[in-house]
């Protein structure tokens, strides 16, 4: 009892802190968001140089997206089935230790199979900090603060692109794309650190079984939530998987530019994220709606203008960087106001549903780019982001009503004795 007094005036204090301003455990779980991100996407601007030093082709060489996709689908729903009742700041600390052995491992790869194993424990990193992090910031902050902690928790995604995926581009153009891994290897443990001394301790909330996190499955509104989340993530990763040898063809581009615009296309994304947030903390539903037609509109776009110049190139990377920057607190948003009482189980499936679309837009992407070229993986991406609207379109307006609530342990609705959180 006393232990529980203790740890609960802790968490108030972490939680209350100066009103306004985001406690420092909530950069910390958005640092370790930054760094599975940026570790699950760094062969996106290595592709080329990875596949040439392992001798592979660029569509082989894709499967180190694919296959942390793929581990991660899986660990998302079954990691917080096996932690149980671990605290979840243990969980963290851990899971960030093994993506930096991870990514030790990568760069001192010997040939790709051994590269395939080290993205296989990433991909277990991926889903874990995922499943347990997408759903934190309601024990970090007060209820008023919830949207814009979500929206940092989620700025990983794309700030990864800013600071991530670009600097591990040029440090493979000046060193070789080994030391990028090394590099990420030495970040992640440093956020490790952060973890441990910021975090307040963050004792499970009940054991998550299998069976709660598949009865969501029942739930219509969450439903139609992952299917535009498959839509809009499948689309995306066919395209941006290959980006870099895209922006190769484009005329006065070169591989200093390349950086300089995938940059660019981050900046975009870190807006997206956060005026996507505020938009569907008001309006999920419209927020994904604009979302789903502006991403499938440019990657179609640059399919089209492919052999357009550089400003050309650089106005669609920053119009693809704003859309897709709102994908995924955009959906999280939804899943949340659609299960409000069922925080990491949503966030578990959440999680495990968009991994899986991510190694499936990979490998998509990959076959499309071995058969029909570069420009097959756009056009595909393009047209699977605008299914995305369709599945919008036909999802039901509002976020409760007969048939949505949520399924309890044995079926009924669950309403009571669950902390509610507010997107």
């Amino acid at each position: 009892m006393h232990r529980n007094r203790r740890w609960n005036t802790r968490s108030h204090t972490q939680q209350t802190g100066r009103r306004g301003a985001l406690p420092p455990a909530v950069f910390a779980v958005a640092a370790a968001t930054l760094a599975v991100v940026t570790t699950e996407m760094l062969p996106v601007g290595l592709l080329t140089s990875l596949g040439t030093g392992l001798g592979t082709s660029d569509g082989t060489a894709g499967l180190t997206v694919t296959l942390p996709g793929l581990v991660a689908a899986l660990a998302a729903p079954l990691l917080p089935v096996a932690v149980r009742r671990a605290d979840r700041r243990l969980v963290l600390c851990a899971l960030m230790v093994l993506l930096a052995v991870a990514n030790a491992l990568s760069a001192l790869a010997p040939g790709f199979g051994v590269l395939l194993a080290a993205r296989a424990l990433v991909g277990v990193c991926i889903g874990g900090v995922w499943a347990v992090a997408a759903g934190l910031a309601g024990r970090l902050v007060r209820e008023d603060g919830v949207g814009r902690a979500t929206a940092l928790v989620f700025s990983g995604i794309a700030v990864a692109s800013v600071a991530g995926v670009p600097t591990g581009t040029l440090l493979g153009e000046l060193a070789g794309w080994r030391w990028a891994f090394a590099a990420m290897g030495a970040f992640s443990l440093a956020v490790a650190g952060l973890l441990a001394l910021l975090l307040p301790p963050l004792p499970a909330r009940g054991a998550v079984g299998l069976g709660e996190v598949a009865g969501l499955l029942r739930v219509p509104r969450v439903r139609a939530g992952l299917l535009v989340v498959v839509a809009l993530v499948t689309g995306h990763f066919a395209a941006y998987t290959y980006v870099r040898p895209a922006l190769e063809r484009v005329p006065d581009i070169g591989a200093g530019l390349i950086s300089v615009l995938l940059l660019v296309y981050g900046i975009a994304g870190i807006a997206g994220n956060f005026l996507g947030g505020a938009a569907a903390a008001r309006d999920p539903r419209r927020t994904l709606l604009v979302i789903s037609a502006a991403l499938g509109g440019t990657v179609l776009l640059t399919a089209a203008l492919g052999g357009a110049r550089a400003p050309a190139a650089a106005a669609l990377l920053v119009l693809w960087g704003l859309a897709y920057g709102g994908v995924s607190v955009g959906a999280q948003n939804w899943l949340m106001a659609a299960a409000p009482t069922r925080q990491e189980a949503a966030s578990a499936l959440f999680a495990g549903v968009f991994n899986a679309a991510i190694a499936l837009g990979a490998l998509l992407g990959g076959r499309a780019a071995d058969r029909y070229g570069v420009p097959g993986a756009l056009w595909l991406g393009g047209a699977l982001a605008l299914l995305g609207t369709v599945a919008v379109m036909t999802a039901g307006r509002g976020t409760a009503g007969p048939g949505s609530a949520e399924p309890g342990p044995a079926g009924g609705e669950r309403n009571e004795g669950v902390e509610r959180v507010s997107p």
